[in-house]
Formats: C-alpha cells, structure tokens, sequence
C-alpha cells in the first residue's frame, strides 16, 4: 500500500508523518530528499554546476543557494531549467527507498510530498491522504511558528492550492483542529483500519 501524504503549510503535516514512523511505518520524505540530492559531489550539483556556472558552487563545493536564487529570479527559462535537473532526481529517489521499504517486507510506505498535487506526483501513490486544518488556525499556527504578520502567512498559504481543493481531491482526511491527541488517535485508527484490509 502506497500512500501519498500531504497538506498544506502548518497543518500538521510533519507531526502526522512521526506518528506513523511511530506505528513503524517507514516514510519517504521529499523536502530531506530534495537536500540530500544536492548535497556536495552529487551527481545533480555537478550538473547544476554546468548548467549556472561555477560561482553556483561555494568553495567547499555545497550549493550556492543565494546564486542560484538570483539566476532565476525573474527568468523561468533557467527555472525549468534548474527544476528540470532537481526534480527528476528527487522523483528517482523516491522511488528508489520506496521499493528498498517493499522489498525488505513493509507493507505500508508513506510518501510524504507537500507539493502532491502541485508536482502532479497523484500516479506515484495508491492513496492520498491529507492533513487538513481550518484557515484561521492554519494561519495562526504559521504566524506563531514563523514569527509572520497576519499579511505575510496569508501571501504565504495563498501560494499553496487552498487545502479545502486537497481535502476534496483526498481518499482520506485528518482533521488537525483539535489537540495533538486527537490528531494521534486518527492516525491510529487509520493505521489500524490498513493493518485490517491488508490481512483480509
């Protein structure tokens, strides 16, 4: 069973993905991919590094991440670019600890993609599932959490799909709301209700 988990900025997202590594289910976490993929002498910084040039390397041979940024700020055709060579390797990663996760015997892996529906990833997963919270706590979450004017977490969840269109989009919704044991106790009864349809 492969389930696609996602939500939006400050829904609950990271607390719900520790929950099931809890249950002992093993969870492919994109954005800690997306890191390691460009981590000094991989293969994508060293295309990176042809594509932009070499000052998009510091001298330690990391990522220039504030060169690059300025690359393509404002100029989509060295976006794609730069998406073009990162996002191919993410996906390949992915894929690559997912079938790792099944072929040493669990049944159950957990994609977590924040950017889901966005990438367009829906065919990666069997399910998807999403986090979803109401937006005003999501908002005060996010301006408690990021230290934001109430301007600011606005601009910033208006750039995400709204998580209404996710949660409608979703074979399963938890509602993030309430306390933490309450979010717990979803999770729970989720895993309990896959344990139960995979043995059937």
């Amino acid at each position: 069973m492969i389930i696609g988990l996602t939500g939006s900025i400050a829904t609950g997202k990271s607390t719900v993905a520790n929950r099931f590594k809890e249950h002992g289910i093993p969870v492919v976490d994109a954005d800690l991919i997306a890191r390691q993929v460009v981590e000094p002498g991989s293969e994508t910084l060293q295309k990176i590094a042809q594509a932009f040039g070499e000052s998009a390397l510091h001298a330690d041979g990391t990522m220039n991440r504030e060169e690059i940024g300025r690359q393509i700020f404002g100029n989509e055709e060295k976006r794609a670019l730069l998406n073009g060579i990162i996002h191919p390797a993410i996906r390949k990663e992915m894929l690559r600890q997912k079938d790792h996760h099944l072929a040493n015997g669990k049944k159950i892996v957990i994609l977590d993609i924040p950017l889901l529906f966005e990438s367009k990833l829906e065919h990666f997963v069997e399910q998807i599932l999403v986090v979803a919270t109401s937006r005003e706590i999501q908002k005060h979450r996010l301006m408690a959490r990021n230290g934001l004017s109430e301007q600011e977490a606005l601009e910033r969840m208006n750039s995400q799909l709204s998580i209404d269109d996710k949660a409608k989009w979703a074979d399963e919704v938890i509602r993030n709301d309430g306390t933490l044991e309450e979010l717990e106790a979803q999770v729970d009864a989720l895993v309990s209700n896959w344990m139960k349809s995979l043995s059937e």
